[in-house]
């Protein structure tokens, strides 16, 4: 048995394959790469041979994988599986598992370092006194009393929910599946959620369903007071209708997380000059205890699939 580690995974390689070999014992190859590359070349050439290959976030497609007839298992150390082209590998009886929930608490965490970031004007603030400058027209507002909409309502959708509760918003949900949750009230549509929302969040995979689910149309049905906050996937928003909507005031703001492609970005994508917005490099995911709850996730994930009971399959 080979199991190659594609990148390293935000801790110590040598803390990596430790907490692998504890769970697969040493009788199987191990070996982690100490770069990220991208290139199909490389990606073949390193995943040769292997039974399971480990993977974050960059696309791992049809065209590297049907040169891999060794592969049974890909273990991918992030929630999203839209990189990976999952139905060929059913088609090819390989195995892809996930590692969800690991960033669940970075990932709400970073949805309040927006929102506030947004909602007291902080980059603003901090230019301003940088430049001898003061308070004069950047007094914002406080959360307690706003209406925060949360779409998706999986672990981390959830965990925004409680967290937004405990800023003192009235909570407003809209999700494929509508759960139980104090606190929470579930729209039927999103029409019906965004015009009530000045604040909303998003929180679904992508998927063909979800692609595009923030365009032009469903920004204009947002108060011109409301923030978008994006933490989810790039694709879910239409960045240019978003920039539009900024820049002609449809809506006061937005924090965007994710993006069409993997940062860096091209320095001309239109959300990096629309007004009223804090952009990240794709960072939710990523905290110390974040890397740290993952590859425990992965070592467990390797473990139950070489005993046949494999989890977290997508």
């Amino acid at each position: 048995m080979k199991i190659v580690f594609l990148e390293p995974l935000g801790i110590p390689n040598e803390q990596l394959l430790a907490q692998a070999e504890a769970a697969v014992g040493r009788s199987v190859e191990l070996i982690a790469y100490p770069d990220r590359r991208e290139d199909e070349e490389t990606l073949v050439k390193r995943s040769e041979g292997a039974d399971i290959v480990v993977l974050s976030n960059f696309p791992y497609r049809k065209n590297v994988i049907s040169r891999l007839p060794d592969l049974k298992m890909i273990c991918v150390a992030f929630t999203g599986t839209d990189h990976v082209d999952v139905a060929y590998c059913r088609e090819r009886g390989i195995t892809v598992c996930n590692c969800a929930g690991y960033s669940t608490v970075a990932v709400a965490d970073l949805v309040f370092g927006l929102v506030i970031a947004l909602a007291r004007n902080i980059l603003p603030c901090d230019a301003a006194c940088r430049q001898g400058g003061t308070k004069a027209g950047l007094v914002g507002f406080e959360l307690e009393g706003k209406t925060f909409g949360v779409v998706g309502t999986g672990a981390i959708g959830l965990r925004v929910a409680r967290i937004a509760n405990a800023f003192g918003c009235k909570v407003l949900a809209w999700s494929r599946t509508k759960k139980d949750v104090e606190g929470v009230t579930y729209c039927d549509t999103l029409e019906e959620l965004l015009p009530q929302c000045d604040i909303v969040s998003l929180h679904v995979p992508q998927t063909p369903a979800t692609v595009g689910l923030m365009g032009e149309r469903q920004l204009k049905l947002m108060k011109k007071t409301a923030f978008l906050i994006n933490t989810a996937r790039g694709p879910v928003v239409d960045s240019a209708a978003l920039a539009k909507a900024l820049e002609e005031g449809t809506i006061a703001g937005a924090g965007i997380d994710v993006f069409e492609k993997e940062p860096p970005l091209d320095t001309a994508h239109p959300l990096l000059h629309a007004p009223h917005t804090v952009v990240t490099p794709h960072v939710a995911f990523a905290s110390r205890q974040a890397f740290e709850k993952r590859a425990v996730i992965v070592a467990e994930n390797l473990k139950q699939f070489i005993a046949g009971t494999p989890q977290n399959v997508v």
